[in-house]
């Protein structure tokens, strides 16, 4: 894994390198509390799980890993081709612009849900998981979105 990592940071600006490391940790951390809310559920219903503090944790845990993921895979890149770190161009912004467009999409429908499930007076539970998975999945739908502008451009 470590030298698939490697290369591709090889290959990679900036920008790209802290997309994947937000990518990839943000479907561990979706991954990780979904397991947590079935565990403490234990065939019982969800909405009575104590889901707070896993959201709020996972939340900061996600944030925090991404961050640390991102620095030391800058730092890595750093060492193979010192004059590439921290550039961007054009393209880049391009391409944050378009990946921010598809992601806010998916916000609009989690935003959608919410006050559908509000006016039916739906357990805080179904509401603060719907906004939860909408920010998600904007935010993995959004770098895949860029992923693919990297790797195949913009058209």
């Amino acid at each position: 894994m470590s030298n698939i990592l490697y290369s591709l940071g090889e290959a990679m600006v900036y920008e790209e390198r802290n997309i994947w490391a937000s990518l990839i940790v943000s479907v561990i951390g979706v991954a990780v509390y979904t397991a947590l809310v079935l565990a403490q559920a234990d065939g019982g219903p969800l909405a009575d799980v104590d889901w707070v503090p896993l959201m709020l944790w996972t939340i900061g845990g996600t944030i925090v890993v991404a961050i640390l993921v991102s620095i030391v895979w800058g730092i890595l890149a750093g060492m193979r081709d010192p004059d590439g770190v921290g550039k961007s161009d054009q393209r880049d912004r391009d391409i944050a612009h378009m990946s921010t467009r598809v992601g806010q999409a998916f916000l609009v429908i989690a935003g959608l849900g919410v006050i559908v499930l509000c006016a039916f007076q739906a357990d805080w539970f179904w509401i603060a998981n719907t906004m939860f998975f909408g920010f998600a999945l904007s935010s993995i739908v959004g770098g895949i979105a860029s992923v693919i502008a990297y790797r195949r451009g913009l058209v």
